[in-house]
């Protein structure tokens, strides 16, 4: 199995990893971010991006892991590439491109794929499709 390119971010303190092909860009959160009614607790707000909206999501609250601080300009958002909807993640810090081997082994629909490792340390493997469906959720039904 030949290693896949992994888009490595830091989110509540902890390293994780989504597949290249998922991310479209990361961009600097445009804080303060608009209100959004009746959102779930992961959600943070909207923001514009280029004249489109993109409802911004902390990965880390989604994930169970904490959440993420925008004190001091910190943070990014990782704006993941999902049909025409405009989704992205809040994290801490992204890290690096790196290739991984893809994992398995959780169950069908978990947000986790694996543990990978970079460097001597543990990375943990997102789902795309199952973060984007998380994430999507905390906005109410479509």
């Amino acid at each position: 199995m030949d290693p896949v390119r992994h888009v490595l971010f830091r989110a509540g303190g902890e390293r994780f990893a989504l597949p290249l092909a998922a991310v479209r860009e990361v961009v600097i959160p445009q804080a303060p971010f608009a209100r959004v009614p009746r959102g779930g607790p992961a959600v943070r707000g909207a923001m514009n991006l280029r004249g489109r909206v993109v409802g911004v999501v902390d990965v880390a609250a989604l994930l169970g892991v904490g959440e993420e601080r925008l004190e001091g300009g910190r943070g990014q958002v990782v704006i993941l590439d999902r049909d025409r909807r405009g989704l992205g993640l809040l994290v801490g810090q992204v890290l690096s491109v790196e290739p991984l081997l893809p994992a398995g082994g959780e169950p069908p629909g978990s947000m986790v794929r694996g543990v990978g490792q970079v460097g001597g340390a543990a990375v943990t493997l997102l789902d795309a499709d199952a973060v984007a469906a998380g994430a999507a959720g905390q906005f109410g039904p479509a």
